[in-house]
C-alpha cells in the first residue's frame, strides 16, 4: 500500500469514528489522533504511518495494532484479535461501521 493510500484510508477511518462516537461519548480528532473519553477511561486511536497501521490504546483491552486487510475491507488485529471496529464498538457499547473510500 502506498503512503497516500494509507493516509486516505486512515484519515477516513478516524473521521468516521469521531462522527459515529460523538453522540455517545466525548470524542475528539486532532492531528491524526482520536481521543475518546468513556466510562472506563480514555481510548486513543491513531495512525502510525511507518508501519501503515492504526494503533489503539484501550483502558479495557490494552494496546493493539491493526493493519488494513483489503480482502475483507477491515482493519484487522495484527495478532489475530479481530477487527478494530468490533473491538472498539464492544468496549464502548456502540455499533460502528466504516467503508473504505
Amino acid at each position: 500500500m502506498s503512503d497516500s493510500a494509507f493516509e486516505t484510508l486512515a484519515d477516513s477511518l478516524l473521521a468516521t469514528l469521531e462522527e459515529a462516537l460523538a453522540d455517545h461519548v466525548d470524542a475528539e480528532l486532532q492531528g491524526g489522533i482520536l481521543t475518546v473519553d468513556g466510562d472506563a477511561g480514555t481510548w486513543i486511536v491513531n495512525k502510525h504511518a511507518p508501519t501503515r497501521q492504526i494503533w489503539l490504546s484501550s483502558p479495557v483491552s490494552g494496546a493493539r495494532h491493526y493493519a488494513y486487510d483489503a480482502g475483507v475491507g477491515q482493519w484487522q488485529d495484527t495478532r489475530g484479535g479481530g477487527d478494530l471496529l468490533a473491538v472498539l464498538g464492544a468496549e464502548l457499547g456502540v455499533e460502528l461501521n466504516w467503508q473504505a473510500p
